[in-house]
């Protein structure tokens, strides 16, 4: 768990502000080293808010944003709405993962939900329900950067990228 002063400080940063809630989540996760929020902090936010914590987890597991497992220093997000899965998601996701040496068996989910992390933890794939951006299918997001109209070469260019990023 954060320091529970990380945690104090959010929940009075958004306290009475619409939406407070969502915002707190946010900015406790994105001070996570591992980008996710675990048991503990849900149930520390509950106290601190006086929120139910089902309430919280309802929100945590209702946004494809919150994590409820470390995630890896980059993240791969897949849509595999209806735009995205006719124009070539799931050969996406299928190249990306093999690319990456991950087995389905290895994460969580089925193809239209997954999150895998890579053993070295660099990497995490997850897929979407669908990001809203269906005329730039097929949709996928580096590290919270949209990429549109993506195709494999251009995948795993990008995560080549970030690889060579890592390195230097």
């Amino acid at each position: 768990m954060l320091n529970s002063a990380i945690i104090d400080e959010a929940i009075e940063r958004y306290r009475g502000r619409p939406g407070a809630l969502l915002g707190i989540l946010e900015a406790v996760q994105e001070r996570n080293p591992r980008k996710y929020l675990c048991a503990d902090e849900l149930r520390y936010i509950a106290a601190k808010t006086g929120m139910p914590v089902a309430q919280i987890f309802s929100v945590v597991t209702f946004y494809a944003l919150f994590n409820l497992q470390p995630q890896g220093e980059h993240t791969i997000c897949i849509c595999r709405g209806t735009a995205c899965h006719a124009r070539g998601s799931r050969n996406l996701l299928e190249s990306i993962r093999l690319d990456l040496g991950l087995h389905e068996e290895s994460g969580e989910g089925t193809a239209d939900k997954l999150m895998l992390t890579t053993p070295d933890g660099k990497f995490t794939i997850r897929t979407v329900a669908c990001f809203g951006q269906c005329a730039l299918a097929p949709v996928v997001e580096l590290d919270h950067r949209i990429c549109s109209h993506m195709n494999e070469r251009a995948l795993v260019s990008e995560v080549a990228a970030l690889t060579e990023e890592n390195r230097q």
